[in-house]
């Protein structure tokens, strides 16, 4: 049952919103001339996925030709699709001055009496799917350029809890929020140290040797580059028909542009039968590597990944099947290391889709150390360093479902926060040992 359906039914109070909180006005008497600089937050300063503080620039009086006014301590909330669906929110407690102005596409809010109502906890509430959903069937306007009106907002139901438990209610979903946000800053580090250390790797190599200078660049001087034509053989893919239902009631992967996300697959979105492989794909073995050579997913990076079982992919990904020298472990790394070389080959379609051409991806250089034992040692090390940033993800991921599961539940009453001991993410020193990997 959704969190709305229980309004005015389930034995406990609710209210409006509208009835605790007013839409924000530029009051008469203020003279924003009398400064130097407003500061505005434009839409793409409004963060999404439950952080408080936007961004904002600084505009002088003269350039704000248009503007939506709120002040500091105000919810904004996004009121176009599809920024309001994505969440994207801010609570604005930092500001130099008491109030700036936001594109016109948010409506602020703000408690009549911030004693009894905690904007905190309107702004968590606003995030509850069942909330969101609530909200965005009744926008308005036409196809893609729906808002959500301030009516639907202000008539929003929403349970009426007393002040005290409100602010602990607040306390307890922050906390999980900003255990959120420590594991996201680990990952990027942990990111970011993967990717020094790969640069390192492949130049430098871990036997410590001179480097001698080649084609693409510095690498060491017992290495050698080899294309990947040399090293491996490379399968097209394919896509069963869909009208062709037996093709897609089975149990093998089937890799496509969205699969391709993370450095090794264990499974993907969709799944084919045998009939659907042999029909119109083709299953790449354990070990293989799949190569992203066609789709938007190469405007930002190289999709690339090893499998770590037996998958079918479709006509936009190329699978590299080593010929036994190197591990596909290695050559997924030695690829990805010299990614931007490969990226700056991408022929637009005339519909701007990205491409890889086959010549190109058959003639790519890497570089491989002759040394067998030093191609496992670098696996290993790029190994560890992957598991560290997924686990950083799954403790992530695990907080998100926390931070869903505590926000309804205090929302329906079926718990209270005195119910709750969630002491283990209350630690300092832990959390700042994990933000710095």
């Amino acid at each position: 049952m959704s969190l709305l359906d229980l309004a005015n039914q389930d034995g406990r109070a609710w209210t409006r919103i509208g009835d605790c909180y007013a839409v924000t006005k530029k009051p008469r008497e203020l003279d924003v001339r009398l400064h130097a600089a407003i500061p505005f937050i434009p839409m793409e300063s409004v963060p999404q996925g439950g952080a408080y503080e936007p961004a904002f620039i600084f505009k002088s009086p003269d350039a704000l030709t248009s503007g939506t006014y709120f002040e500091r301590g105000d919810v904004l909330v996004s009121k176009i699709t599809p920024s309001f669906e994505n969440g994207k929110q801010a609570l604005v407690q930092s500001l130099p001055l008491p109030f700036g102005y936001a594109t016109t596409e948010v409506i602020p809010l703000r408690p009549f009496d911030s004693s009894r109502h905690d904007s905190r906890l309107l702004f968590f509430y606003l995030l509850h799917p069942d909330v969101r959903h609530f909200i965005a069937e009744r926008m308005e306007g036409s196809t893609g350029r729906q808002r959500v009106p301030e009516s639907v907002l202000l008539d929003l139901p929403m349970p009426d809890i007393e002040p005290q438990e409100q602010a602990r209610a607040a306390d307890a979903l922050e906390l999980i929020q900003a255990a959120m946000t420590v594991e996201d800053k680990a990952t990027e580090n942990a990111q970011e140290l993967k990717r020094a250390a790969m640069t390192r790797l492949f130049t430098r190599g871990l036997r410590g040797e001179a480097q001698k200078e080649t084609e693409i660049g510095l690498v060491p001087e017992s290495w050698e580059l080899r294309t990947t034509l040399e090293l491996c053989e490379i399968w097209s893919g394919g896509t069963p028909r869909k009208s062709a239902t037996e093709y897609w009631k089975g149990d093998i992967p089937w890799v496509s542009g969205k699969d391709l996300k993370m450095p090794a697959l264990d499974d993907a979105i969709d799944h084919i039968s045998a009939a659907g492989v042999e029909a119109a794909s083709r299953l790449a073995p354990t070990g293989a590597v799949l190569l992203l050579v066609r789709g938007m997913g190469l405007a930002k990076d190289l999709p690339v990944a090893v499998i770590n079982r037996p998958m079918a992919f479709n006509q936009d990904v190329k699978a590299l099947i080593s010929h036994g020298e190197y591990s596909g472990q290695f050559l997924r790394s030695a690829i990805y290391a010299g990614k931007d070389r490969l990226l700056s080959q991408i022929v637009p379609s005339a519909h701007g889709t990205m491409t890889l051409n086959l010549n190109d991806v058959e003639t790519f250089k890497v570089t491989c150390p002759t040394d067998p034992d030093e191609a496992t040692e670098i696996v290993t090390i790029l190994d560890a360093l992957d598991r560290k940033i997924a686990l950083h993800r799954q403790k992530r991921a695990v907080l998100e479902e926390l931070f869903k599961s505590l926000l309804h539940k205090l929302m329906t009453g079926e718990i209270r926060v005195d119910q709750l001991d969630i002491s283990a993410l209350d630690q300092p020193k832990f959390i700042r040992a994990e933000a710095r990997v």
